[in-house]
């Protein structure tokens, strides 16, 4: 009788680790498909950006997407934030944004001109601000040896392609 219940013993101490084992291939398991549905919704919000990137500059030239979101307080809005990587040399064509941007350089010195305004340089810890529809006709790195860098943060309506490139 002992030995039975011995056993007893070990298998109901081994239940909860039984029980947190399958509970977390569950969880991983969710996860797992719930993962690409995110990947996929935040790709397809940001997509209007990256589908019109320029070919033209520098073969270093990016804009990888960041975060996106629904602004819960302003309906129909939403922020979106990238980070443009520029090659040596590199820039982006003429172009407008359908919202509000606000650009931050972390990364070497970027030439930027919206049309009426003069050509500006702005180096590491500054910013620009572009209104809506603005033309940009100068987006460039300023450096033609050093890369550059900004990030980017969009307030357009919910859908809007953010970038279009002006011919």
């Amino acid at each position: 009788m002992f030995a039975a219940s011995g056993v007893w013993r070990a298998q109901a101490d081994v239940r909860p680790l039984y029980m947190a084992a399958i509970g977390g291939l569950a969880c991983a398991f969710v996860i797992a498909k719930a993962l690409p549905l995110a990947v996929d919704a935040v790709s397809q919000v940001v997509a209007p950006l990256c589908a019109d990137s320029n070919p033209a500059g520098s073969t270093l030239d990016t804009v990888e997407p960041i975060a996106s979101y629904a602004l819960p307080n302003v309906p129909g809005k939403r922020v979106t934030i990238v980070r443009v990587f520029y090659g040596p040399g590199g820039f982006t064509r003429a172009h407008r944004h359908a919202g509000s941007v606000t650009a931050y350089i972390t990364k070497g010195e970027i030439r930027s001109q919206l049309a009426g305004g003069p050509v500006e340089t702005f180096k590491v810890g500054q910013s620009f601000f572009e209104p809506p529809g603005a033309t940009h006709l100068v987006s460039a790195n300023a450096s033609n040896t050093e890369p550059a860098e900004l990030i980017a943060v969009f307030v357009a309506d919910e859908g809007a392609q953010l970038t279009t490139l002006i011919d």
